[in-house]
């Protein structure tokens, strides 16, 4: 039996249509931050495979809520790994620093900016010191019918203004959650000890946000003009990578996974979310 955390997210909700013998969860049926009622979960549901898409994602709330960041972000993930289950745990591009030219490779040495990062980074660590049948996923930009996401707000904004004004200096890749959601299905069978470890996944390609919403608002049929600003002018709490594409070499040829391009998935995507 399969197990998914964070069922209402982007992520777990089109994991939850995908596969039917799960039993999907939020955090008001299970607090994945208290070990006890992990393990009585695990046991009483006979509980095989877990796929956690829980997490505290408020990037810059995180910054003045460290200690829900923690216990989410780290100790969650620790006690899900502590239950010998086989585990699927979705991390992010934000364990890395952004200085890069190049993308990503698992390998590369992890140096988050945020708190959000930091915690991420930790839970990983974690489940790696407890788990040795776990699969670390980290990916980016994710966005989704569900949920609130960066499509659904420009979506929103391209409908009320004749401009706005996005980052063009922040590069990246974004990720149809329904794409990734394909991907976990194709890997649950494959997780063995063998397999193990850290992957990374996106789309394919590489864009800035001010391209993204530029796609958008052209899919989607927006006569809104994109303006775009130097990340100067658009200050934050939390510090975002300035590049994070991320290498998926090592998930394609351990899991013989096709990836799709993402302006492909975005145009996959929008009627759905206009609908």
């Amino acid at each position: 039996m399969y197990l998914i955390t964070g069922c209402n997210g982007q992520l777990g909700r089109e994991l939850t249509a995908r596969i039917s013998n799960a039993i999907a969860t939020d955090s008001d049926t299970l607090d994945i931050t208290d070990f006890d009622a992990v393990q009585k979960f695990v046991c009483e549901n006979n509980i095989d495979t877990i796929i956690n898409c829980a997490a505290y994602t408020a990037v810059d709330r995180a910054e003045s809520d460290v200690d829900l960041a923690t216990r989410v972000n780290v100790n969650g993930p620790e006690n899900l790994a502590r239950t010998g289950c086989k585990l699927v745990h979705i991390s992010t591009d934000y364990v890395f620093d952004g200085t890069s030219h190049t993308p990503y490779k698992t390998t590369d040495a992890a140096n988050p900016a945020s708190v959000y990062g930091k915690t991420k980074l930790a839970g990983e660590r974690a489940i790696l010191q407890n788990n040795d049948n776990a699969i670390i996923i980290r990916t980016a930009w994710l966005y989704s019918p569900h949920g609130n996401n960066f499509v659904k707000t420009m979506l929103r904004l391209g409908a009320q203004r004749e401009t706005i004004n996005v980052v063009c200096d922040q590069i990246g890749t974004p990720t149809y959650a329904g794409d990734l959601a394909d991907a976990i299905v194709k890997i649950l069978p494959q997780i063995n000890r063998d397999t193990a470890g850290i992957y990374h996944y996106t789309n394919l390609g590489v864009c800035s946000w001010y391209d993204f919403a530029t796609a958008i608002m052209e899919l989607g049929g927006r006569k809104c003009h994109v303006n775009a600003i130097p990340t100067s002018e658009y200050p934050t709490a939390a510090t975002r990578p300035f590049y994070s594409v991320l290498d998926k070499a090592k998930i394609v040829k351990t899991f013989d996974i096709t990836i799709p391009h993402w302006h492909d998935a975005l145009r996959r995507c929008l009627p759905q979310i206009q609908e």
